[in-house]
């Protein structure tokens, strides 16, 4: 019953929002409302929602004060000097920014953190792409594709759930789909060639005035400038070494910055007006995805649909199960939470591989070529694509269509070379 409902929920969510029949906000909150209260659970309905909305809460307040302190960012310049070189080297040639925006993301994205990348990268390169007039679905699936293969890396957080989960160290777990996983970045850099070659012959090479007279900074600009680099570069090291909380990082930075740039309350309420509706967008998705989970984590609809999924398991199929993982991990990033998977799911497909005659560090590697790496920053069920997507400024459901196909394809490359180098057996 509970399983049933479950994936009843999930299936009306993806065509709703899929098929633009509602907003992502009704179908986030709606649709998990409805379905406790058709199973009995309405009762507890205030708990199960709050709770969810508690889970999420500081991804909410990291966000808020993330996005005004990128967006402060934007608007006193600090990018104004890398997207001129970008320009430079690029020269209005969308194909060059888009294996650019590939290239700058994995390197990015070594910090194992969705949130941070996107933030970063957004920021970084929208203006580019707002000037030459490139699409924000090019930018956001791009930036999908390279922080979703780097999410496989120890630190990130299905590596690190899969090693938990499993009791295997990083050797048994990561270092045998190290080739998988540099397949997997050249993939994406191919997908950036063919992504970036259409929006070439749909813009041509843009023909910009790079003999444009440059403003001279006045001292305090130009100190300014460099206090601001200093602090975002503060920023980005605390983030990379995980120094302190998100949520306690980006409030601090936000109101430095504050200081520096806006030390005013009339130049403050300007900002507010200017960012808050992108900032009161993306914080009202993350707690609608907090009813979300509150609700399917809370009626136990998310476990009843792990031990049906692994019951549909036939005995003939278990040798090649690890390649089904693989094969299934990405699709299934839209349905089960991380913690879900690979906590309540993993385990017992290990426990299944191993009946065969199989491994559990087969298993474990085969569910990190897809299961919340390259499927995540298309998934509904992680705030960080919420990020991506409000900061692009696109549609979840366009950018879901959008970039499915590509991000596929990356978990089928590296399926492919995991096989051929004995990570995964068939």
């Amino acid at each position: 019953m509970l399983a049933a409902a479950g994936f009843l929920t999930i299936a009306v969510f993806l065509v709703a929002v899929l098929s633009r029949r509602v907003s992502v906000l009704i179908a986030l909150t709606a649709l998990p409302i409805a379905a406790a209260l058709l199973t009995g659970f309405g009762g507890r309905l205030g708990d199960l929602i709050g709770k969810g909305l508690v889970t999420v809460a500081p991804v909410a307040i990291m966000i808020t004060f993330a996005v005004l302190y990128f967006s402060l960012m934007v608007d006193v310049g600090l990018f104004d000097p890398a997207v001129a070189r970008v320009l430079r080297w690029a020269k209005g040639d969308p194909l060059k920014i888009t294996v650019g925006t590939a290239v700058l993301t994995v390197l990015v994205a070594l910090d194992g953190d969705g949130a941070s990348t996107f933030l970063i990268m957004v920021s970084a390169m929208l203006p580019i792409y707002q000037r030459l007039g490139m699409r924000r679905l090019v930018l956001a699936g791009v930036v999908c594709l390279g922080a979703g293969v780097m999410n496989m890396v120890p630190w990130g957080g299905p590596t690190a759930r899969a090693m938990a989960a499993l009791h295997l160290e990083s050797g048994d777990l990561f270092l045998p789909v190290v080739p998988a996983m540099i397949a997997g970045i050249l993939w994406v850099l191919v997908a950036a060639f063919l992504i970036g070659r259409r929006e070439r012959k749909r813009l041509g090479v843009i023909d910009l005035d790079e003999h444009a007279p440059a403003q001279r900074a006045e001292r305090w600009d130009r100190i300014r400038f460099w206090i601001n680099v200093v602090l975002t570069v503060a920023l980005v090291v605390v983030l990379l070494a995980q120094l302190a909380k998100l949520e306690v990082v980006f409030v601090v930075a936000f109101v430095l910055a504050l200081l520096v740039n806006r030390p005013t309350w009339a130049r403050q309420q300007e900002l507010f007006e200017k960012h808050g509706y992108n900032v009161v967008l993306v914080t009202t998705m993350i707690f609608a995805a907090g009813v979300f989970t509150g609700v399917l984590n809370g009626t136990g609809m998310i476990e009843a649909m792990a031990r049906a999924l692994v019951g549909i398991v036939p005995d003939r199929a278990g040798g090649a199960l690890p390649v089904i993982v693989a094969l299934t991990g990405m699709p299934l990033s839209l349905v089960f939470t991380p913690d879900a998977y690979y906590f309540g799911v993993l385990p017992v497909l290990a426990e299944t591989s191993s009946a065969f005659g199989g491994s559990a560090a087969e298993v474990g590697r085969a569910a990190i070529l897809g299961q919340m790496t390259t499927g995540f920053p298309l998934s509904s069920l992680t705030a960080s694509t919420f990020i991506l997507v409000g900061m692009a400024g696109v549609d979840l459901g366009d950018h879901q269509r959008f970039i499915f196909g590509w991000a596929f394809g990356t978990t089928l490359v590296m399926s492919v070379v995991a096989v051929a180098t004995g990570a995964i057996s068939f």
